[in-house]
């Protein structure tokens, strides 16, 4: 569906110093461009941008990379970190999922966030499509250094399942912190919502969510 241009989106991104036009320009060279050594996290899909938006503002140690390849979409979320007086750790780019490497080095990156992705619902036909797909989980591994995270919100059960199957079968990730219904569970407190996660739970809807580690090594130790 195209999303209808809004009249100040050309302002937001030609003022918000968040946003980051040429991002395969710093490739390899993000924590120069946050001015420190902490780690970077990123989110596939922010929407328009409540999550990163409050988690830059509660985690003030972590740098946060945004990305969304909806230019209005974008804007919105840019106008929202504005609007919080978000710090300056962090930063928002258009782009789409598989085209990372374009952007990051390996070892950039240290944790990715996969809230609320569209879920693909044929199996047969758009499994490949699916952000856990493996194919996908072997691009975020050429992201990570030694080891790395993989944080996951939806409220598909169908893809829930599908991206269980495909983390136990990848030799590279292991689950902990399953959750199938957040907001029923010790994690909740912690919590951080998306837009779409706030819709859902006032439905009653459960969330479901998992922490995927990964390891190149594939060693593991409980």
């Amino acid at each position: 569906m195209r999303i209808r241009k809004k009249p100040w989106a050309d302002e937001e991104f030609n003022t918000n110093k968040r946003w980051i036009s040429a991002p395969e320009k710093n490739k390899g060279n993000w924590k120069s461009l946050f001015g420190n050594f902490n780690p970077i996290h990123i989110e596939i899909g922010c929407g328009k941008g409540r999550f990163i938006t409050n988690m830059s503002n509660i985690n003030k140690n972590v740098n946060y990379i945004a990305v969304e390849r909806q230019k209005m979409v974008l804007a919105s979320a840019l106008k929202k970190s504005r609007e919080n007086e978000t710090e300056d750790n962090l930063k928002f780019i258009m782009a789409d999922v598989k085209n990372l490497s374009d952007f990051f080095n390996k070892g950039e990156i240290d944790r990715i966030y996969i809230n609320f992705c569209d879920p693909w619902p044929n199996k047969n036909k758009w499994a490949k499509r699916r952000l856990t797909h493996k194919n996908f989980l072997n691009l975020y591994a050429g992201l990570f250094d030694d080891k790395g995270e993989i944080f996951l919100k939806t409220d598909n059960r169908i893809l829930f399942e599908f991206s269980l199957n495909e983390f136990e079968a990848h030799p590279l990730y292991k689950m902990r912190n399953i959750c199938l219904d957040l907001h029923n569970s010790s994690f909740e407190q912690s919590n951080v919502m998306t837009e779409y996660e706030v819709k859902f739970t006032q439905k009653k809807m459960p969330i479901f969510r998992l922490e995927a580690i990964y390891n190149k090594e594939g060693v593991f130790y409980n």
